[in-house]
């Protein structure tokens, strides 16, 4: 089945597209990538996500516009991942959406809401379309979050010890696979989003990241900024858990900055970046991790990625794209993967890994231009992922 995967993520600069062609071969899910494409939101609709996301207030005529706007702009990732990735042909669309709040009270997910009417995706594909992927296991106890856990899972079977996958977007989230246990996964904390809000702030000249990490290189780590955020509750809850920007947003750091003043904006993205790799060390210690597969865009920060392999002495950290799963189209080939188990009645989580009661077939189907027919539901779920 050829899959066309959507993904944007909490940083919410674009729209990630990728495609593959998969196929069950009894307990191995095979996925052949046929490549990815990166979609930039248009700039008006851009600066709509940025005013209306936590902590803002906001109004049902915005939230109305957004899911319009974002449905439209997936529908035209699409189209174009159609006809650039699969030359016109392919099954499923599988979308994601723009996470727009995540409820989380006490620890308990109470709703989650990602906005991006798969109408708009399906009339313009012709192809039926899965979406809203994250509530169902929501309502069944989980946490909805990291949905990549179970994609995750599968490519590290493969792999001796106790390997993790780590996704750097902007929140960081790990799947830990340990021998004889079942697999766990949660977001370990800010990734980009503290960093990307401070950039935004400080700058005020519409720079929307530090490029290369090169401001956080050129500043020192305020030892003492680095506690006060550290002492941050929700590192010391247990997992699984999950976060987002409703709780790591430009207000939590200036509140942070008033208790602990740092003038200089370079030590400020220095202790930022190397909260990030703290945070990710200790979680990974915490559960015994031997090695780390890395992907997301904090990858493509040389400083982040220099400081987790500081904080992780003796734990080798590479990008997934050695295990060949492209870092950048990761996200949106997992989404795919998720739909491909939804569409043939197979389950798209771990338990262990969510906290669900139990394992969920995830998302709802919008049919396409044709009538809808779904391939036989499977028996057996898949142990394994193998790139081919």
């Amino acid at each position: 089945m050829r899959v066309i995967g959507l993904m944007s993520g909490t940083s919410y600069d674009a729209i990630e597209a990728a495609a593959a062609d998969l196929t069950l071969d009894g307990d191995t899910l095979l996925l052949r990538s046929l490549g990815h494409l990166s979609v930039p939101y248009p700039d008006d609709l851009r600066g709509l996500i940025a005013a209306t996301l936590p902590p803002a207030t906001t109004t049902t005529q915005a939230v109305c516009a957004l899911d319009s706007g974002i449905g439209q702009a997936f529908a035209t990732a699409a189209a174009r991942a159609l006809r650039e990735l699969c030359a016109g042909a392919a099954d499923l669309v599988v979308s994601h959406g723009q996470t727009m709040h995540h409820w989380v009270e006490d620890g308990v997910v109470r709703g989650t809401l990602q906005l991006g009417q798969p109408a708009w995706i399906a009339e313009e594909t012709g192809l039926p379309v899965v979406s809203d992927l994250r509530s169902r296991d929501v309502a069944a106890g989980g946490q909805g979050a990291p949905l990549v856990g179970l994609t995750d899972t599968l490519l590290l079977r493969a792999l001796p010890g106790t390997p993790a996958a780590l996704n750097l977007g902007g929140i960081a989230n790990v799947t830990v696979l340990a021998p004889g246990v079942e697999p766990l996964a949660f977001d370990t904390g800010p990734a980009n989003a503290l960093l990307d809000a401070a950039v935004r702030h400080f700058t005020g000249d519409g720079t929307a990241y530090d490029a290369d990490g090169r401001r956080a290189a050129a500043g020192q780590v305020s030892p003492e900024l680095l506690r006060f955020l550290l002492a941050d509750p929700y590192y010391r809850r247990a997992a699984p858990k999950t976060t987002g920007k409703e709780h790591f947003h430009l207000p939590y750091l200036l509140r942070a900055l008033d208790a602990v003043p740092t003038p200089a904006t370079d030590d400020v993205l220095a202790t930022l970046t190397r909260l990030t790799a703290v945070t990710v060390a200790d979680a990974c210690r915490a559960h015994g991790v031997t090695q780390l597969v890395a992907s997301g865009g904090g990858t493509r920060n040389p400083v982040l990625m220099r400081m987790i392999g500081e904080e992780l002495p003796g734990v080798p950290v590479r990008r997934s794209d050695d295990l060949g799963l492209p870092s950048d189209a990761k996200e949106a080939l997992a989404f795919a993967v998720l739909g491909f188990l939804t569409v043939h009645g197979l389950p798209g989580t771990h338990p262990s890994a969510t906290g669900a009661t139990r394992a969920t077939l995830l998302g709802s189907i919008t049919p396409g231009l044709a009538p809808l027919r779904l391939p036989a539901p499977v028996a057996r779920p898949p142990r394994l992922l193998r790139i081919v």
